[in-house]
């Protein structure tokens, strides 16, 4: 990835991206799961900086001066330089604040096709947060569904027992949310559902994928 995108991401994920690149950059995160998993890497960069600056309050001499040194740059440097910088900083002064957002969690989890959905695969970032696991998930193959058809994310544990974690048309690009740990819910499958009043996965199952927990 050249050192523009890498900007373009950093400024994409803590929303300081200029509007008129934002449409052109999410057409080109869309159409490529690399750049999906690359921006959920960004984004949970931006979250877990921001974390430690709520956590840990940094001294307000400390915090001036960062703010200082982020408007001087704005104006002197190109709309995606300055918004890269800014990422930076915000990670600079997480780092300087804090040490106890090295200890978030992350798994990973490779999604596989069923015979559903053959050539369609996947892969999915899971994050522990304070609100619960937050879940990046870049799929490709699967068709866009609408008109009351979607797809829906599970966890499964070892008993069988399932729970949703979100519903979504188009795989490409998608964060869906647990309130289960992936410890022990170790299993994440995508089914084809449609809005039926069934609250029960139709067991038409897409994708399926290990949580790799270690």
């Amino acid at each position: 990835m050249s050192a523009d995108e890498d900007f373009e991401l950093a400024s994409f994920a803590d929303g300081s991206l200029a509007p008129q690149y934002r449409a052109e950059l999410e057409a080109r995160i869309a159409a490529s799961a690399e750049l999906a998993l690359l921006l959920g890497e960004q984004e949970r960069a931006v979250a877990l900086a921001r974390s430690a600056a709520v956590q840990v309050k940094a001294p307000a001499g400390l915090r001036a001066r960062i703010e200082a040194q982020r408007r001087r740059r704005r104006r002197r440097l190109p709309a995606w330089a300055a918004a890269g910088a800014a990422a930076a900083v915000a990670i600079a002064v997480g780092v300087a604040v804090s040490t106890t957002a090295t200890n978030t969690q992350h798994f990973h989890a490779a999604l596989e096709a069923t015979a559903l959905a053959p050539g369609a695969g996947g892969e999915a970032t899971l994050t522990k947060t304070a609100s619960g696991w937050r879940i990046q998930l870049a799929a490709t193959g699967l068709p866009h569904l609408d008109n009351g058809r979607f797809y829906e994310a599970w966890l499964r544990d070892a008993a069988g027992v399932l729970v949703p974690i979100g519903t979504f048309n188009d795989g490409r690009l998608v964060t869906l949310w647990a309130g289960v740990s992936p410890a022990s819910f170790t299993t994440l499958t995508v089914t084809r559902e449609r809005a039926d009043g069934e609250q029960r996965s139709s067991a038409q199952k897409v994708l399926e994928g290990t949580v790799d927990t270690r």
